[in-house]
């Protein structure tokens, strides 16, 4: 191979040659071809260097094995064999022919100039990845044996610890990654710093902000001084912070850095003037222009003149959902609302916005409803901020703080009177038992119609008759009696709390008056799992073998032991029933516990372990009394108050409404959920046909199609395997990111607050949902299938969705991230009696697996016990 191979000029390079430079080589390739970016001279060291120096160690590939086949979370392991493999690889001698190529060029540029050499990988500075800091730079490097000498180390670590863990992480093949270097003039700065195009804390794409230090920017990135901040915006400076820089780090003549201190007089003057902020920007918007994305740039100030060192890709911003227009959005998370934060493929995104009552719009694998046009009108507006806050204090909030921004969401003048309240089309209801009936039995008929129509369907005709069931699926939702039933259920608890608040000082009344409402489909199919683990419970040799079940097809196996048959009897049912619900099944290409029954194994083996027989009956039957006692109680205390016959009437017919009607709320999601199984069993039956003509390479490919690809795909039998690989790597990169509850058209993730002051302090806020108070162990559990619980646990995870609903019967209380008042997870803690708050920020990260917690339903907060308040269980 020839030299000219191993080492390209900046000049040369493009942003389409990160494979042959790395990801920093081809950014600065590109930034050195813009109009106005001053980028230092330099050439890069491409990975074709890499590979011939790797060729000569043979022993890396045997250590490359075992660092693919270690567990990301055994740090010593890691540690061991990363520092291995970086001393083999600075070991290695540069070959001769190589060296003779970095030479020349270091003559090109001055051989004796001082030099920045810097790491670039190939898998550095994507879009959807941040490998910032990973790899290792060096500063004022002086000499061609110096500068080959740091050429080594940088691509020794490629195996940094820090990168390794990284690469493990997420999925990153270690093989696949190489490292270019590159080698450039270095620049002697009066100031240095970092510029964000984007507000990197709340997303805001109009903002920029830049961090500012006195000498090389290192001083910045070591975290050596705290930077002057700017935060720029439509070209003005908005608002900045100037800090004390007491040090600097600064070149050194024969090479190397050193830190200084800075003159006292210096340390509080700003590194930049505003103009110069201003001016900064302006080059970045510039950069965020050509790439097409908004960029995290390391500058340099030398004399008057700005000098680009670096520019990547922000990767931590949530995206914005695509708009005809440049006007101003505003948008709240559906996720939120269902109790699904995790991103989706194309394929559910495509068929939930088809199913959809309002239009969505996607972003970052999420869906988003665009809700301006009702913060605009004052008709509109209360009602949704009403609605939002019941559900979710936190999104009530976030909006309050948009409409604060005068000039954000514009004032449309009232059209008409504005929607009917939901109440009084529910209050035309009768509280009769018999309504929910001809509903669910209405729903189970559209149901089989679909199943029955679906079954010779294939094809474009398929399709077809698809997107008629999804109109039908539209009109089964919106069934005006269906939504009256939810509304009464709803509007009756909110009711009784608040009156029942008011006459009697009781809060969240309506909590144990609901226990055990009949009707519930999704609290049954939690107490349905208990009547299968008892079917199981006296059969050792079923319960030793599911123990270790791993395989999907583990229920042919189940019959050859004793009791087997009743066991696979049992679960065959409970499938039969449920089978079409899974974790995120909002999401069609989840896989469902029809498809993978494992996911209940761990859940039936704890219900063995934890359960009486008869539990279910039993438990259903304690909330009944419950309840029942409750009723009483409250109606004789009422009685006792002035004007309280009246009041306890119509506290009684209150109570009747809500447990004739709360049970309900669930039904809705039930034959979503039943329906959207239908469609995707018969588009599986599709992709398999798409698979035998070699068209798709395997049947879950057409997850990462959109519906009319998907029809586009089988009318023609072609299919574009490059656009189904991005969006698998996409999807990949969307479960980095959050998704915010409130998201602007400027890209600003708007954080609500609970501005609540009966909280006590280092408490936990949340939402509450479900009464009492309740102490135990938290187990912090992110996967179903990874669930062990013991009675007593208390169970933190990000969000519930009705298929945790097995879950709930074994625990003592719940803390979920996401959630509000009439959310799935709420209305079954309710149902259970399990003292309940959701909407606690970051507790999954706030509370530790073991800890022992008390969860305050009633009053809306949770405590981290300290180790020394190791109480008796208190569960009232």
């Amino acid at each position: 191979m020839t030299g000219q191979r191993y080492v390209l000029d900046l000049q040369e390079i493009d942003e389409t040659q990160g494979s042959v430079v790395g990801g920093k080589g081809a950014h600065l390739g590109a930034l050195s071809r813009i109009d106005g970016i001053r980028v230092p001279v330099g050439f890069c060291v491409t990975t074709d260097a890499f590979r011939r120096v790797m060729a000569d160690a043979p022993s890396l590939d045997e250590r490359l094995d075992q660092l693919s086949r270690s567990n990301p979370e055994d740090h010593e392991a890691i540690r061991t064999l990363s520092a291995q493999i970086r001393r083999t690889i600075e070991d290695i001698a540069v070959p001769a022919d190589l060296a003779a190529a970095i030479t020349r060029a270091l003559a090109r540029f001055g051989e004796q100039a001082a030099y920045a050499v810097r790491s670039s990988a190939t898998a550095e500075d994507l879009p959807t990845a941040s490998f910032a800091g990973q790899q290792d730079t060096y500063l004022n490097v002086v000499g061609s044996a110096a500068i080959l000498r740091h050429v080594s180390r940088c691509w020794a670590s490629l195996f940094t610890e820090r990168a390794v863990s990284y690469r493990q992480r997420n999925r990153i093949d270690h093989r696949r990654v190489r490292m270019a270097v590159v080698v450039q003039r270095m620049v002697f700065p009066r100031a240095a710093g970092v510029l964000f195009t984007a507000d990197p804390v709340t997303g805001n794409r109009k903002v920029a902000t830049v961090d500012a230090g006195f000498g090389l920017g290192e001083a910045l990135v070591s975290g050596l001084v705290n930077p002057d901040l700017f935060k720029v915006r439509h070209g003005e400076v908005v608002a900045k912070t100037i800090a004390v820089k007491q040090r600097a780090v600064h070149a050194l003549p024969a090479g190397g850095t050193r830190e200084v201190a800075i003159d006292s007089q210096r340390q509080e003057q700003p590194a930049l003037s505003d103009a110069q902020a201003v001016r900064l920007v302006q080059l970045g918007r510039r950069i965020e222009a050509h790439f097409g994305r908004p960029q995290d740039i390391e500058w340099c100030l030398v004399d008057d003149g700005f000098h680009i060192v670096q520019s990547r890709p922000i990767t931590t911003l949530f995206p914005i959902p695509e708009t005809a227009d440049q006007e101003n959005h505003v948008y709240v998370s559906v996720g939120h609302q269902q109790m699904m934060t995790d991103p989706m493929r194309p394929l559910g995104l495509s068929i939930w916005q088809l199913t959809a009552m309002v239009p969505m719009h996607e972003a970052g694998g999420r869906l988003f409803v665009d809700v301006t046009r009702r913060l605009a009108s004052p008709a509109s507006r209360a009602g949704l901020l009403d609605v939002m806050g019941r559900g979710d204090p936190l999104v009530r909030d976030a909006l309050e703080t948009v409409l604060d921004r005068d000039d954000f969401v514009p004032s449309l003048p009232d059209t008409g009177p504005g929607r009917p309240s939901a109440g009084g089309a529910s209050a035309s209801i009768e509280t009769d038992p018999a309504v929910v009936t001809e509903l669910i039995e209405s729903s189970q008929a559209s149901i089989t119609t679909l199943e029955r129509g679906i079954r010779t369907k294939t094809g474009p005709a398929l399709f077809d008759f698809l997107l008629e069931a999804f109109e039908e699926h539209k009109r089964v939702l919106s069934d005006p009696l269906s939504v009256q039933v939810i509304m009464a259920g709803m509007e009756a608890t909110w009711w009784l709390n608040d009156n029942l608040r008011e006459w009697l000082g009781e809060k969240n009344a309506a909590d144990t008056l609901t226990l055990s409402a009949p009707g519930n489909v999704t609290s049954e199919m939690g107490l349905a799992l208990l009547d299968v683990a008892d079917v199981i419970r006296p059969h050792p040799e079923v319960v030793a073998f599911l123990r270790d079940v791993e395989d999907e097809g583990f229920m042919d196996e189940l019959a050859k032991l004793a009791g087997g048959t009743e066991a696979r009897d049992a679960i065959e049912a409970y499938l039969d029933r449920y089978g079409m619900r899974c974790v995120g099944e909002i999401d069609i290409t989840r896989p469902r516990w029809r498809e993978r029954p494992t996911t209940l194994v761990p859940v039936i083996l704890d219900h063995v372990r934890n359960s009486e027989p008869g539990a279910a009956e039993r438990r259903f039957e304690q909330g009944r009394q419950k309840a029942r006692q409750k009723e009483q109680d409250v109606l004789s205390r009422l009685r006792a108050l002035p004007d309280g016959d009246r009041k306890a009437d119509e506290t009684k017919r209150m109570i009747d409404r809500v447990r004739t009607f709360i049970g309900y709320r669930e039904y809705p999601k039930f034959g979503i959920v039943s329906r959207s199984f239908v469609y995707k069993q018969a588009l599986l039956e599709e992709a398999e046909r798409l698979v035998q003509a070699d068209v798709l390479a395997e049947k879950e490919d057409i997850f990462y199609l959109t519906f009319q690809e998907l029809r586009d795909v089988v009318r023609s039998h072609e299919v574009d395997d490059r656009l189904i690989q991005q969006r698998k790597d996409a999807f990949e990169s969307y479960h980095a990111l959050t998704p915010p509850r409130v998201l602007t058209s400027d890209g600003e993730a708007v954080t609500g607050a609970y501005r609540r002051d009966d909280v006590p302090a280092r408490a936990l806020a949340g939402l509450p949902v479900s009464g009492g108070t309740v102490e135990g162990r938290a187990r912090v559990i992110l996967d179903v299938a990874k669930a062990d619980l013991e009675a007593g646990d208390i169970l933190i995870t990000t969000f519930t969705d009705p298929s945790w609903s097995p879950l709930f019967v074994g625990i003592a209380g719940l803390v979920t991230e996401v959630g509000g008042l009439m959310t799935h997870g709420a209305v079954i803690a309710r149902e259970y009696g399990l003292p309940a708050v959701v909407g606690v920020e970051q507790a999954t990260r706030l509370i530790r697996d073991g800890q022992r917690i008390r969860v305050h339903g009633t009053d809306g907060y949770v405590e981290i016990l300290p180790l020394t308040d190791q109480t008796e269980e208190d569960h009232s």
